[in-house]
């Protein structure tokens, strides 16, 4: 535990990964379309488990997946995507784990066609991030219609585990919203971090 006494977002609990996460990732804008990509099959590997349990195994998930290199992973061999369903580094879903090469798929298709995956992404807060002020959890959505057209054209695109609920939790990751409570000791610094963030669209 990191023994500071910095008042937090409850969901972090006591871990010290959880809690470093929580301050020095969380909420932050992320800009580099592969980091964003990475981001995005993460949070579709975490469906109908707790994002401690992928945080844990994030880089088990690079080692595997060439640093989300979509080129490299697009390219990856038979014996290398079968070996994947018994690494016990990672989540041993094959659904899960062939979305990831969709998605790679996906990826690359969307710059053929002339769009980078982060503008693509900040296309849906018109580039700048929703500064929000939130007071308690309860104010937080798991879903809205801005992540609702985000997985709709997710999905279009080909992309996989994309829904609604998982696209709102990587616009909080990614720091395409704060949702940093207004108690948190992170609130603030994101959100200074955010007037100066802007991606043209």
């Amino acid at each position: 535990m990191i023994n500071d006494q910095k008042p937090r977002c409850g969901w972090c609990g006591h871990a010290e990964d959880y809690q470093h996460y929580h301050d020095t990732v969380w909420g932050r804008p992320e800009l580099d379309p592969q980091r964003l990509f990475e981001k995005l099959c993460l949070d579709g590997q975490q469906a109908g488990l707790s994002w401690i349990t992928i945080l844990r195994k994030q880089e088990n998930f690079r080692q595997a997946f060439y640093d989300f290199d979509p080129t490299k992973i697009v390219a990856m061999s038979d014996r290398e995507r079968q070996a994947l369903v018994t690494n016990k580094g990672i989540i041993r879903h094959r659904g899960k784990i062939d979305a990831i090469f969709s998605n790679a798929q996906a990826y690359l298709a969307l710059e053929q066609q002339g769009m980078s995956f982060d503008r693509f992404i900040w296309q849906f807060v018109d580039g700048r991030p929703l500064r929000h002020q939130r007071q308690s959890f309860t104010e937080i959505p798991t879903e809205t219609e801005t992540s609702k057209a985000m997985s709709k054209a997710l999905k279009k695109a080909g992309f996989r585990f994309v829904g609604p609920t998982i696209c709102y939790a990587f616009m909080q990751a990614v720091g395409l919203v704060n949702d940093h409570l207004v108690a948190c000791h992170c609130h603030q610094e994101v959100d200074q971090l955010m007037q100066h963030t802007e991606v043209q669209v």
